[in-house]
């Protein structure tokens, strides 16, 4: 089987997917002895190298995230893009975003340590609808009294925010900027330390489904983000569209449209 043919069908596997393939998923797409398999291997890895070459000036790239490979819509063209769907974008508060953010940056870790930066009691709602998304996960318990659960991002998580894994999160500054400039929109009463905060968001569309392994790589996050935390916890959430947190929070090089 020739380089052309095999690139064909790699392309073809891509397009057809509903989730990212890895080059062994594509690799297993051949039947024993159709290519010998180190030939192959090579020739699936030099055709990726070659589709992603090729998308370059077109409105689609061959996106690398945690999962494996995709194609996806330029995050530039995602404003004309998303405009075929009349479905609302979810909205997320500002609870959500920010634990969201302290797991991302802090995993893992327990419920108790988001509260005791934040300085509020989280709500069970984030969490839950956290987890029913897949972006977060149980990856073990404190060996402390109570057994807290510790909770870790998923791959499922990377692959919505085009992540490869964890050292492609933005740097700290850019999301204490983010929530920083939506200070001045709190209009409510505000939340006291130690209150539950509110609902964690609407429901947004569902992402990619399949199963996402816990990631249990351990960061460390400055104590300015606690700082900033505490000085907000007498205001209350603001809403955050979802494309905010997905263009602003993560800094996308690239959108999934």
């Amino acid at each position: 089987m020739d380089v052309n043919r095999i690139k064909q069908i790699v392309e073809a596997a891509l397009m057809a997917a509903d989730e990212p393939l890895t080059a062994e998923k594509l690799v297993r797409l051949f039947k024993q002895g159709e290519v010998p398999i180190d030939e192959l291997r090579q020739a699936v890895r030099d055709s990726l190298e070659m589709l992603a070459q090729e998308c370059e000036g077109r409105g689609f790239e061959l996106k690398k995230v945690a999962s494996g490979y995709r194609f996806q819509v330029r995050q530039e063209l995602s404003e004309w893009v998303s405009r075929l769907w009349e479905e609302k974008p979810g909205r997320y508060s500002r609870a959500f975003l920010e634990t969201l953010a302290l797991i991302a940056y802090k995993q893992p870790l327990t419920r108790a340590d988001i509260e005791q930066v934040r300085g509020v009691a989280v709500s069970p709602n984030i969490i839950r609808t956290l987890m029913e998304r897949n972006w977060i996960r149980i990856v073990g318990t404190r060996d402390t009294p109570g057994k807290p659960s510790l909770y870790g991002t998923t791959k499922e998580f990377l692959d919505y925010f085009n992540l490869a894994g964890l050292g492609d999160l933005p740097p700290l500054a850019e999301i204490r900027s983010l929530l920083e400039g939506d200070d001045g929109d709190d209009g409510g009463d505000g939340n006291g330390a130690g209150t539950t905060e509110g609902a964690a968001a609407e429901e947004a569309p569902d992402g990619d489904s399949g199963e996402m392994p816990g990631i249990s790589v351990e960061l460390s996050l400055p104590d300015p983000l606690q700082d900033e935390a505490d000085a907000a916890q007498a205001e209350s959430d603001p809403e955050h569209d979802e494309s905010a947190l997905r263009d602003n929070v993560v800094q996308l090089p690239g959108g999934r449209g």
